[in-house]
């Protein structure tokens, strides 16, 4: 898979515009969901080690999302979009505002429309965001208080999540073979407890052992990633006892994600044909969420999420031959 992937930021004051043109090496299906829902807008909407907090989130025409950019210290900038147009998996557009905690517009500070589209570019997606403000002191204004800087820093973390979360499993997997493991999230600690578990099972780290995000290219033209980054673990395989193997990331809340009891852990399941794979992920999640529809990914398995009836969350991914 290339690493080489599209990343332009043009402002153009002629026209008072702003254009943003990123690749994502996932499908459009995953990225529109990435722009379009709050779950997972929070967690990586906002520039490290800010986060974004929805308030309230109504994507269809005539609805808006109301946010806060939250710092460490815990305050806060509100912002508003409102949705203008949808069209499902192709583009939407939105009046982007700043405005207070009940999302009443401040008239003081820029306002821009923004046109979000979405293509597919043989097995990544390309989105084209372009921002367009009313006159020159708006844009001026908005690059002057670091929007380049942080918007690049977003769409960058998003792009390395997509290309390594699960990639990195399939790459272990060596044997065509069916297979169940848990996939575990850590607040930074991967190394530190797999070294533990290491320690407990006295077996070996499967593949490639402790892979880190630096390990992982980015995309050419990208930021450098952030030092606090580097060293953490973006997947390790250990297989414990009983045939069974243990999976983990590290999923930092300094990196937006929020990490509960019961959300931290998956079982995932890799069955042996893709029929299989499809009647578990339709039973399981009978009665339950779906976190994510089963589909063909960027990284070449069919992969999908869903929360059973009773709470437990579960993975699926079927790699072909």
């Amino acid at each position: 898979m290339s690493t080489n992937s599209t990343f332009d930021f043009i402002v153009n004051k002629e026209t008072n515009t702003i254009t943003v043109k990123k690749e994502f090496s996932a499908d459009i299906s995953l990225v529109w969901d990435a722009f379009t829902k709050s779950e997972i807008l929070d967690n990586w909407w906002a520039p490290k080690p800010w986060k974004a907090r929805t308030k309230k989130m109504d994507f269809r025409e005539g609805g808006n999302w109301v946010y806060a950019m939250v710092s460490p210290e815990g305050e806060e900038h509100w912002a508003l979009i409102e949705y203008t147009k949808i069209v499902n998996q192709k583009y939407f557009m939105g009046i982007d505002s700043f405005c207070d905690a009940n999302g009443k517009p401040n008239k003081e500070l820029p306002q821009s429309k923004w046109k979000i589209e979405f293509s597919k570019k043989g097995e990544k997606t390309l989105v084209e965001n372009n921002i367009y403000f009313e006159d020159l002191k708006q844009l001026e204004t908005t690059i002057s208080m670091g929007f380049k800087e942080g918007y690049t820093m977003t769409l960058t973390a998003l792009e390395h999540y997509f290309k390594t979360r699960i990639g990195l499993m399939k790459e272990n997997k060596t044997i065509k073979k069916a297979r169940s493991s848990s996939y575990l999230n850590f607040n930074g600690n991967t190394e530190e407890a797999f070294n533990f578990y290491k320690s407990v099972f006295k077996t070996e780290f499967s593949g490639k052992g402790m892979q880190r995000f630096e390990d992982v290219s980015g995309n050419e033209g990208a930021p450098p990633m952030d030092d606090s980054f580097k060293k953490l673990i973006i997947h390790v395989e250990l297989p414990i006892t009983g045939g069974h193997t243990i999976m983990a990331t590290d999923a930092p809340e300094s990196m937006g994600f929020k990490l509960v009891t019961g959300n931290n852990m998956h079982i995932n399941v890799e069955p042996e044909s893709r029929e299989e794979t499809y009647r578990l992920f339709n039973e399981l999640s009978a009665g339950g969420k779906v976190d994510m529809e089963m589909q063909d990914m960027f990284f070449g398995a069919l992969f999908g999420s869903c929360t059973d009836k009773y709470g437990i969350n579960w993975m699926f991914t079927y790699s072909s031959e």
